[in-house]
């Protein structure tokens, strides 16, 4: 289990000369095994919230709980999956995907059926032997995601993992954590500036307001997990798309 709480936390970035209110009473709670999607103004406080429940910095106030226990810190139970690439260049494919479950001392049987597991599902079987230098930035991408989820966490937090891809690397890596997610899932946070990325893998889908950032808006996205890249010319997902980004501009004009 892992629901996720955020009850009214703020975040507070203090420096001798500048003041920053990153996050005002923020409340949301993300059910276990759901995937939520973040969408908001850049700059309004996403990624700070997706590092608060990492366990990376701490509330100013507020509460942060998984399953009614507080975040007090990073831990082996929450992975994150960012922008840029984390693969180690000096490891394989295979050793980049085993290692969080190497290091928590997992017996190597267990281990490696994992990282095969994990690897026919993000599509790279035939490469567990190969570098990362030999790979695409998709396929290292693919290798990130495998890795977060053969480590075993109960919760997977994605900061705009897919924003540096190409158009049909992206589109091919939405379908890819489906997949993963389908096969094993897990309560996912994932946050995105793009909103056919968000209305494509979540369930449901949040509106940020620009820095201090609160929750503005939430759209209960209502295809059901399997989904195919049709699923975009579909008029309920376009009206959808519309809500949303109609949304994030009356959040920017009220900012104004």
């Amino acid at each position: 289990m892992a629901e996720i709480v955020i009850d009214q936390v703020s975040k507070v970035f203090e420096t001798k000369r500048k003041r920053t209110v990153a996050l005002n009473e923020t409340t949301l709670t993300i059910a276990d095994q759901e995937i939520v999607c973040i969408v908001g103004p850049s700059g309004c406080g996403k990624t700070t919230l997706l590092n608060l429940i990492a366990g990376f910095t701490p509330p100013t106030s507020g509460a942060l709980l998984i399953d009614g226990q507080a975040i007090t810190g990073p831990s082996s139970e929450r992975a994150v999956v960012f922008q840029s690439d984390a693969v180690f260049p000096w490891l394989n494919v295979e050793d980049n995907v085993s290692f969080g479950y190497r290091v928590q001392g997992k017996p190597a049987a267990d281990r490696m059926g994992r990282v095969d597991r994990f690897l026919a599902l993000v599509g790279l079987g035939d490469f567990a032997k190969a570098y990362p230098k030999e790979l695409s930035g998709g396929m290292r991408k693919r290798v990130d995601l495998a890795r977060a989820y053969a480590s075993g966490p109960e919760v997977l937090l994605l900061d705009e993992p897919f924003g540096a891809l190409d158009l049909f690397t992206k589109e091919a890596m939405w379908l890819a954590l489906k997949k993963v997610a389908a096969a094993e899932p897990k309560t996912i946070l994932f946050v995105t500036h793009d909103i056919e990325e968000a209305l494509f893998l979540g369930d449901r889908v949040v509106v940020m307001t620009p820095r201090p950032a609160r929750v503005h808006s939430i759209v209960d996205v209502p295809f059901g997990p399997q989904r195919d890249l049709s699923l975009r010319a579909e008029p309920q997902f376009q009206g959808l798309r519309v809500e949303i980004s109609n949304s994030l501009r009356e959040v920017q004009d009220d900012a104004a």
